[in-house]
């Protein structure tokens, strides 16, 4: 009897411990997630790092270190600090398969974690593949129809327009949109949102009278339900004007991209990044119209912001001395159009690679500029090269 009692007082103190340890690791991500929201990062970094030391004691396989690493992870690589973050994914991510079992939700969602970490990298292959594994296993356990899988088929899309794959991310849009529109109806945010991809990757492909109502449909929602002043209906509006602009409905355009620049502006400051876009667009605008004075103060303007915020050898830098090249050259100012044109060149072929297709295009704008110049023999070096990469991206 004794002994029984005695076995019964250990279990209750084990108990106790257990639970007094649980208990501290829960303060510790409370406080931590709390911090992170208030933006006291140091305090935040320092309670995820407690987290992770209490949820050790819990064992090498248990899910609250999985969940310890991943927090510390998301925090690290939003503050940019990458080299941190992909260890503690990868650690993660080894937890969940051998605890859990290799298809299981929660190792896709490790999966997703380092392969937003690899996009962020421009790490496209590997991001690519993690991003169909978790893919794969959410259609799996989850069901086709579930709205975790089309989260998936969405980070999946977004990659392949980047990478220029717009034929490929459309059948994964569409499936996602209707995935939302049955699950969540189809007035909900989530539904907004994928509309506006879809908008703009019909716009990408030149099916402009397809991406008009889609952009049209996602405003609406966003305005009715965050109201008219919210930076997604900014995002919306930015969207719509750069549509209008290309298809020549220049009188349309101008409105809507001054008042997606108004929020922009209202909400994040003068020197936001989204700020800089919707001056690009402008820039664009007023360059189509003729306007060449507006056009070069919202290029410059644009030009400042993104290499303050985004960095000199951002391939969005690039895109901006590329456009004011293309405005100088048509004011016949071409001593100062080449400049911008070997920047533009130079900055996509680091980001990009030699051979992408944007690195073609300003070869092209610049081997135009030495033609008119009469510089023809290095006119048609630099058109063979833009050829040789055409026929790359051909194949």
């Amino acid at each position: 009897m004794k002994y029984k009692s005695a076995c019964l007082a250990g279990m209750l103190c084990l108990s106790f411990f257990v639970a007094c340890a649980s208990s501290q690791w829960d303060r510790h991500m409370n406080s931590a997630n709390k911090a992170r929201q208030e933006r006291h990062y140091s305090e935040a970094e320092e309670e995820y790092l407690a987290a992770i030391e209490e949820a050790e004691t819990f064992g090498s396989q248990d899910p609250r270190l999985a969940e310890s690493l991943d927090s510390l992870g998301l925090f690290y690589k939003a503050r940019k600090r990458y080299d941190e973050a992909e260890p503690l994914f990868q650690r993660a991510l080894a937890i969940r398969e051998e605890s859990l079992g290799s298809d299981h939700p929660d190792v896709a969602t490790s999966f997703t974690n380092l392969a937003m970490l690899y996009k962020k990298l421009e790490r496209h292959t590997e991001a690519e593949s993690l991003f169909q594994q978790a893919l794969t296993i959410r259609e799996k356990s989850l069901g086709s129809d579930h709205l975790d899988v089309a989260t998936s088929l969405t980070n999946l899309a977004v990659l392949y327009i980047n990478l220029e794959k717009n034929t490929e991310a459309e059948p994964l849009f569409q499936r996602t949109l209707a995935i939302q529109e049955r699950g969540l109806g189809p007035d909900h945010l989530d539904v907004a949102t994928s509309l506006n991809y879809l908008g703009i990757l019909y716009k990408y492909l030149g099916n402009h009278t397809e991406a008009e109502p889609l952009f049209q449909r996602a405003l609406a929602i966003w305005e009715r339900a965050l109201g008219p002043d919210h930076i997604y209906v900014a995002t919306c509006l930015n969207n719509m004007g750069w549509l209008y602009t290309a298809q020549g409905r220049y009188t349309e355009a101008e409105p809507l991209l001054h008042r997606a620049w108004a929020i922009n502006e209202k909400v994040k400051g003068p020197d936001h990044w989204r700020v800089a876009a919707n001056l690009y667009n402008l820039g664009k605008l007023y360059a189509a119209r003729d306007m060449y004075a507006e056009a070069e103060s919202y290029y410059k303007r644009a030009l400042a912001i993104r290499e303050e915020k985004l960095g000199q050898d951002h391939k969005a830098v690039a895109a901006v001395c590329n456009e004011l090249g293309l405005l100088y050259v048509a004011q016949d100012r071409h001593t100062e159009a080449e400049p911008l044109y070997r920047r533009s060149i130079a900055i996509y072929e680091k980001t990009l690679g030699r051979e992408h297709a944007d690195v073609a295009e300003v070869i092209e704008n610049y081997a135009a500029l030495l033609q008119e110049i009469g510089r023809d023999e290095d006119a048609q070096e630099l058109e063979a090269r833009a050829e040789i990469i055409r026929a790359k991206q051909a194949q």
